[in-house]
């Protein structure tokens, strides 16, 4: 069923965004809700500016999220963290702290979801790990580094 979504839905489009969805979806999630309208020719027309809009948006965060997937690649992140004797760390290194130190080394804003990585990071050395921007996996070298003693 084709719908037009009134407000963001997480995971599956914004405001103003056509799209398919499954029916069963649409007739006993998103129009109970009032989270969307089935796409009409007259809901089309009347809402065919914003329509626009919205798609023009898209192309230009795809632009940008594409421009940034060229930036990322081939880039690293690096952390400094306290070891164990044995070499492994005190606390892994989750998506979330990744996710942070690409905002503050690489400027770059991603959401925690968008990082993609076998298990946490547990051990020094250099990892890789994929950030999907848009629709590019992109694979960025997370290098875990000991601190050093005082």
């Amino acid at each position: 069923m084709e719908i037009l979504l009134l407000q963001d839905i997480n995971g599956i489009g914004k405001k103003n965004d056509l799209l398919l969805v499954g029916d069963g979806y649409a007739l006993n999630y998103l129009l109970p809700r009032r989270a969307a309208l089935v796409a009409t020719p007259l809901v089309r027309k009347r809402y065919a500016d914003l329509i626009r809009r919205r798609a023009e948006e898209r192309e230009k965060e795809k632009a940008m999220q594409t421009g940034a997937a060229k930036a990322l690649a081939g880039k690293s992140i690096t952390f400094t963290r306290k070891i164990t004797k044995t070499g492994k760390l005190y606390a892994a290194i989750q998506a979330k702290a990744i996710m942070e130190e690409l905002k503050s080394q690489l400027s770059l804003v991603v959401t925690e979801d968008a990082i993609h990585m076998d298990a946490p990071i547990k051990s020094t050395g250099t990892h890789t790990v994929k950030v999907k921007l848009s629709d590019v996996m992109v694979a960025v070298s997370v290098v875990v580094e000991a601190e050093k003693a005082a």
